[in-house]
């Protein structure tokens, strides 16, 4: 097993940001966002390259402790 603490925390949070895109996707096709338009936007947007990055960086921190 190579998960580290890092790479859990990583995962966590790639976990978490998917959740929110999922999500912000729901709120704003279907009717009226619980945040409003504006904010549930933002959060998508945010969401989506920070999902990449937490996952691409618990990928390269398990690579590393492969050793």
């Amino acid at each position: 097993m190579y998960l580290t603490p890092k790479s859990g925390l990583f995962l966590g949070g790639a976990c978490i940001t998917a959740i929110a895109a999922v999500g912000s996707v729901f709120e704003l096709s279907y009717g009226e966002p619980n945040f409003g338009v504006q904010t549930t936007a933002i959060i998508l947007a945010l969401s989506i390259p920070l999902t990449g990055f937490f996952f691409l960086a618990a990928v390269r921190d398990a690579r590393a402790n492969m050793k």
